[in-house]
């Protein structure tokens, strides 16, 4: 790492001005990490600086761990650790910064499971300026295509169920899809796909935008935020984005919903929305979508938190890399208990964004729709159509982890 960090000229080798030129501009990062773990500004780090120090980027160790870092840098047994002890442990080290550990547990976490697109919401400063992080955000909403499109027919039977299953009509996963290439062929299994992989674009994009500048209004002058801004911010973008791109979300359970031939195309049926039931039918369910954010958000994260530090705690013996499959574990088990806990009012949302209004008949609205599925079907009835939403996780997060590995190379992406 240290000859490929300093080989300027590429001959496989350094030579001594490389390798000045190395440990000068290595010196002045280590300088930074210093100044940053300093907190009380006293030129010494000690324990409860560390500590505090991985707390704010999401890592809890115990003082005991913090002071066995300590003790493999401290040379004069002191238990605190000066500018020269730092400089001299960590100027062979190539690994450059603590935030480089809690790094490992980023980007690679891009993955889109069809409800929440998962944007990345940490770039290091060389990333920005490189130019680095549009093509993490490309590659990112390529995979989410291409997975959104191989399980479409999974997420439109989610939408059937979640809209007409009953008691009285109880539609099975396989009697679902017979009836659906029974009533349009084999090609409407993909109805509503293509309104949903093109929502992935302007969705991210302002995700993204709107979490830049909702960190830069929290006023947190780290490059890490930490877990209960990060909710905060991760939320606060979710719903601006979903905001801005709600009539696309109705027209998606719309189209996924449509009969053979009732509409020819998008277009179409936004024309057809507009003219009978006027401009507030784009906006049918958005309370409930709302809401849903919250907690989605704040279980996928914390439980996320917690299966991090757990791994930590117990296997980041000699190395802070996790490794694929811990990443895609812990990523698809938090989003699935997010799921979980938000799906009642998915469901609601996704109800109420399927209702046409009939002249003179009442409108729906969350509580009495709550109110009703509670009387007619009972708690049951909030959760229909989540074992096609569940079959679909795994599948979904391994095809976009594949082509997000694939793009990023094709995109000139370094990985981590």
């Amino acid at each position: 790492k240290i000859v490929k960090a300093g080989d300027k000229d590429l001959d496989g080798q350094l030579d001594f001005e490389e390798f000045v030129h190395y440990l000068q501009d290595h010196e002045k990062k280590l300088r930074l990490v210093f100044k940053s773990l300093d907190k009380k500004n006293d030129g010494r780090i000690d324990a409860q600086e560390i500590v505090q120090s991985l707390r704010d980027l999401g890592v809890k160790i115990s003082e005991q761990q913090a002071e066995k870092i300590l003790k493999s840098m401290d040379k004069n047994g002191t238990m605190t650790i000066d500018w020269n002890e730092w400089r001299d442990y960590h100027l062979l080290h190539p690994v450059e910064n603590i935030p480089e550990i809690i790094l490992y547990w980023k980007h690679s976490t891009i993955f889109d499971v069809g409800e929440n697109l998962t944007v990345p919401d940490e770039f290091t400063v060389e990333e920005r300026q490189t130019g680095m992080w549009w093509r993490h955000l490309v590659a990112g909403g390529g995979a989410g295509a291409v997975s959104r499109t191989c399980t479409a027919p999974l997420d439109r039977l989610k939408v059937l169920m979640q809209v007409h299953a009953s008691r009285s009509n109880n539609m099975c996963i396989i009697g679902g899809f017979t009836q659906m290439i029974r009533e349009g062929g084999p090609r409407s299994l993909w109805r509503g796909n293509g309104i949903n992989v093109l929502k992935i674009a302007p969705e991210s994009a302002i995700k993204f935008m709107a979490y830049e500048q909702i960190k830069r209004f929290i006023g947190s002058d780290q490059e890490m935020l930490r877990i209960h801004e990060r909710l905060l911010a991760g939320s606060l973008a979710g719903a601006i984005a979903q905001s801005s791109i709600y009539p696309m979300e109705v027209l998606k359970t719309r189209m996924a919903l449509r009969k053979t031939g009732q509409y020819s195309g998008m277009l179409d049926c936004a024309k057809n929305i507009l003219s009978k039931e006027g401009m507030a039918a784009f906006y049918k369910g958005y309370i409930p979508n709302m809401l849903g954010i919250i907690p989605y958000a704040g279980i996928d994260l914390a439980v996320y938190e917690t299966l991090k530090n757990a791994w930590l705690q117990r296997y980041a013996v000699n190395s802070a890399d996790p490794g694929v499959f811990v990443l895609l574990a812990c990523g698809t088990i938090s989003s699935t208990c997010g799921q979980l806990a938000s799906y009642p009012l998915a469901l609601v949302r996704t109800r109420m964004q399927a209702q046409a209004s009939v002249e003179g008949a009442p409108e729906v609205t969350m509580r009495g729709l709550f109110k009703h599925i509670l009387k007619t079907e009972g708690a049951f009835g909030l959760y229909r159509g989540l074992a096609p939403n569940f079959m679909k996780v795994i599948p979904a997060v391994s095809i976009s982890y594949v082509v997000y590995e694939n793009l990023k190379m094709t995109l000139g992406v370094q990985s981590r």
